[in-house]
Parts: C-alpha cells; structure tokens; sequence
C-alpha cells in the first residue's frame, strides 16, 4: 500500500493543476481517474469550440497556443496531455475509486488498481457523468441519447433536441446542417441569453425561417418508437421522430460526494459544504476543486476561475501539517 500525501480524484484540467502544485511545493500526490485524461473534455463533441479563449484555459504556466482565439476540443486535448507530459504528472488512468475510508491520521483509498493510504484527498470529479433526466415515458429507449459526439448518424432522420442551452442549440445546428429535420423542445420562452454570442443569431433565424422547428414554452411528455408526445401552450402535439437527444445538462455524483462524509446544502442547489478560502469540506482532509464545488449550479465554476483552488488547497494543506 503507497503512502501519499494527497490523492487527487479527477483528471480534468482542475485536478492537473493540483498536480502540478504539489509538484511545486514538494507534496507527494498521485490523480486517478475512472475514464482517460481530461475525460470530460474527451467526451465533448467532435466539433466543439470553447466558449472561452486559449489563454483562460491555461494551467501550469505552460503556453496554450491554438489557430483560431477560442479552441477546439482537439486543440484542448492535445494541450492537456502535452502539460501531463512537461510536468511529469503521476496518472492512474481508467481507475475507478471505490471507497474512501477516514482513519485517525490519514485516509484509506481503494481504487479498481490499488489501495492507497495518504493524508488528504481532492475531490476534482466535475459533473459530465450523469445525465439530468427528463422523466418521461420511453425515455429509456435507444432512440433516446444524453450524450452526443457528431452530427453524421443523424442525416436523414427527424430528430428532437430537448433543451435551449449552449449544447442544445450546437446539437440542433450541426444536425440540421447535417440534413436532419430538426425540432427543439424547449421549456422557456426563448433560447437561453447564456448561448454563444456567435451561435445565438443563426438559431433564431433558423427558427424564424422555418429550418428548424421549434415548440416554446413546452416539454415532451411521452417518447414512442416512431413519434413523440409534446405539451405546448396549444395543447398536447404528437409528432414523427426518429431519435431524442435530450441535452438536460448533467449532475454531479452526489452519492459519491455523501459517502466521503461531505454533506449537502439543505437547498435546491444541493451545494457541498465547504470553506470558499481553504477548499476543505466539513469532512477534515477533503477537499473539493474545481466544478463541483457549484452543487447543481454547474455553470458558476469554469476553468478559469477554478485554477486557482490548486493553490489554495496545497497552502492549506501544508499549514495544517504544522
């Protein structure tokens, strides 16, 4: 069994920086992850564009240099494993964490490949795992899809897009560019204001042109094999379809999170209990970094402005070590 100073659960860009600041400040650490590096990202669609720019996604003092301001998901991938590879970050890749147990002066990590003790843990997980269910009938049929990778295997289908968020609409334009007939089911009045500035204009003149269907102020109720159920303000609307991607957005492993002993805010965003200065949860020796620390409110942590938890936890950590 390896002795660690800290194990660092989650190989995104937030736990690469917590890596990389123990590298720095000479803090034994190992990251493990369930899936590949920066496994979130991986799973992002073929033709994804940053919201934001290079220089924002930055992480190690290592240059991120793309061909266009905001870069792709390919651009990113390539960057994070050239930082894993500059810093020497110690990885333990497709590596499920199966239990995390406190003892008196340290923690008890079990994985899918080892057992490790060490005297803090980094929670750095995000939420891109679970998809936020919609609950209806048939959601469980094949035609049905919460995650999406490309537009091909939908050209010639009808398809429906739930949802009017940023990955929503890239789902109805690059489908519908594609040569799927598209409708969006959406529960608002509009498409979301927080939409790419760049994208939000093509979306609503494809709507208004008639390219793209859209049901306002409405949700799907009932999805069948060959046709799909809508509640709209006129009244329910069935509809042919031929395959559902439902982008409802995603929740993070909270069963995971109470099982360490974290608690949860008693709210709707069910927030982890934490010390916005230290990064320490209520449990003593874990720490959350990075996306999850937002609960359900996944769109207040990004990585540019969670970089900075690496530093703040490895300062604390080694205070309480005096």
């Amino acid at each position: 069994m390896e002795h660690l100073d800290m194990i660092i659960i989650g190989a995104g860009p937030i736990g690469l920086s917590c890596g990389i600041e123990c590298s720095r400040k000479g803090v034994s650490y190992l990251i493990i992850d369930k899936g590949p590096l920066v496994n979130s990202l991986f799973h992002y669609p073929l033709n994804m564009t940053f919201f934001s720019t290079s220089d924002k996604l930055e992480i190690g003092e290592v240059p991120f240099i793309s061909n266009n301001p905001k870069p792709t998901r390919n651009e990113a991938l390539e960057y994070y494993r050239r930082v894993s590879l500059h810093w020497k970050l110690r990885l333990s890749l497709y590596d499920r964490v199966v239990s995390i147990t406190k003892m008196d002066s340290f923690f008890s990590v079990t994985t899918s490949k080892g057992a490790y003790r060490c005297k803090a843990v980094v929670i750095a997980t995000g939420f891109y795992d679970i998809p936020n269910l919609m609950n209806v009938s048939g959601e469980h049929l094949p035609k049905v899809h919460h995650f999406y990778k490309e537009a091909h295997p939908f050209f010639g289908q009808k398809i429906v897009v739930v949802g009017a968020a940023n990955s929503a609409v890239d789902v109805a334009l690059e489908t519908w560019r594609k040569g799927a007939e598209v409708t969006m089911v959406i529960r608002d009045a509009g498409i979301r204001e927080s939409v790419k500035y760049w994208v939000r204009p093509e979306i609503e003149n494809r709507i208004q042109n008639g390219e793209i269907r859209a049901f306002f102020e409405s949700t799907l109720t009932n999805i069948s094999e060959h046709e799909v159920e809508i509640l709209t303000p006129l009244g329910m609307v069935s509809i042919d379809n031929d395959q559902v991607m439902a982008m409802t957005g995603y929740l993070p492993d909270f069963d995971f999170l109470t099982a360490t002993g974290i608690r949860l805010a008693d709210d709707a965003m069910k927030t982890p209990m934490h010390d916005p200065e230290t990064m320490e949860t209520n449990v003593k020796g874990i720490y959350l970094a990075g996306v999850i620390c937002g609960g359900l409110k996944t769109n207040k942590w990004f990585i540019e402005n969670s970089r900075l938890h690496a530093q703040s936890i490895v300062r604390h950590f080694l205070s309480s070590l005096n």
